[in-house]
């Protein structure tokens, strides 16, 4: 299997930690890291020797002149996103670009409009969708075991502060740009990016941040005929618990990215109720509670990794076999597109004061 040559631009948290961890692991047979931009010098330096063989630039633009590179892999601060990937895009690079996609919708539909004209492909790293606990959560939807689902939740939540570049809306910090894509594009998958969702309701809001940018996010979705979407990101909850949480007419699914549990009724073995419209007593005339004990089946379990490691790695398979194969990307920028639609009018609805 060839390898394609990447040209990763930023080596912060997500640029080393996160892809080149994967560039570095077992996982990855698809792509040979051949050039990283970091203006950095000492990140650039150090980097040049953890990808042994790769050449250090100080500026994207400097790989406008180079013939041997087949994907760029943009990882540059939120505020860049749409202006680097827009240059490269013009500059006939196939481009994928760490979330977020972009700050608005008219760039992400910008960016996906060059792609299409300059004949280059286009991804968002949007590593949650293939993870093992949404993909997971999607199949008992599908299989029917959860029944009739009516809502799902989804908290990425935590009792923690920050104070750094993330929380400047001048950098597209706060929650909603930095953490929301994931959940989002969770919500939205539950929704299978259904063209007709709608942001029902919003909230956004500064609790325990340092900068202008909000760090509590509340948002509702729906869709025609499609579960209530209920996405929660709050620096201020302790004791959250879970990650996911689907809610059906046969049961109920709680589960983190490391584990879950599952609790539903099987069709047949509790039959219906007869409604019954007096009310209810004993033989010797004491009022009754309408109860019953179900017959319920209870599972619980752990997954094999995350959106941190199989997440990515099955988002770079994905591009390669677009790459090579022409294969349809696993997520779409279309989709990605949605996440920010959604991020946008959160902050249409609640606009919020810029003090740096």
């Amino acid at each position: 299997m060839k390898k394609l040559n990447v040209a990763i631009i930023g080596q912060g948290r997500s640029g080393k930690s996160i892809h080149g961890s994967y560039y570095l692991s077992e996982r990855n047979v698809y792509f040979n890291v051949k050039y990283v931009v970091e203006k950095d010098e000492r990140r650039r330096k150090n980097s040049e020797e953890w990808y042994q063989g790769a050449k250090g630039l100080s500026d994207y633009t400097e790989l406008f002149d180079k013939k041997d590179i087949d994907l760029v892999v943009n990882v540059s601060y939120s505020e860049m996103h749409y202006d680097i990937t827009k240059d490269l895009l013009e500059h006939g690079f196939n481009v994928m670009v760490d979330k977020p996609f972009a700050k608005t919708r008219y760039e992400c539909d910008n960016l996906i409009r060059i792609a299409k004209e300059k004949g280059v492909m286009l991804a968002v790293f949007h590593n949650s969708q293939p993870a093992p606990f949404f993909v997971h959560a999607k199949k008992l939807i599908e299989d029917g075991v959860l029944g009739d689902v009516k809502q799902v939740s989804i908290r990425y939540s935590g009792f923690a502060r920050r104070w750094d570049w993330q929380t400047l809306q001048k950098k597209v910090g706060g929650s909603a740009y930095n953490t929301g894509p994931h959940p989002i594009a969770i919500g939205l998958g539950f929704l299978d990016f259904d063209n007709n969702f709608k942001v029902a309701y919003s909230k956004l809001d500064l609790a325990l941040t340092s900068g202008d940018a909000e760090d509590y996010v509340k948002i509702l979705l729906t869709a025609p005929e499609k579960p209530l979407i209920d996405i929660e990101i709050n620096s201020t909850d302790a004791f959250s618990g879970y990650n996911i949480k689907v809610q059906g007419s046969k049961g109920t699914l709680m589960s983190t990215p490391s584990w879950y549990k599952l609790k539903y009724i099987v069709d047949g073995e509790n039959p219906v109720q007869p409604v019954i419209e007096e009310s209810l007593q004993d033989e010797n005339g004491n009022p009754l509670y309408c109860s019953e004990k179900l017959i319920t089946h209870e599972e619980s379990g752990d997954y094999e990794g995350t959106a941190f490691d199989i997440g990515t790695a099955k988002v770079y398979e994905s591009v390669y076999n677009t790459l090579v194969n022409g294969d349809k990307l696993f997520v779409t920028p279309e989709e990605a597109a949605m996440v920010i639609s959604v991020i946008e009018t959160a902050h249409a609805q609640n606009p919020l004061d810029v003090k740096f």
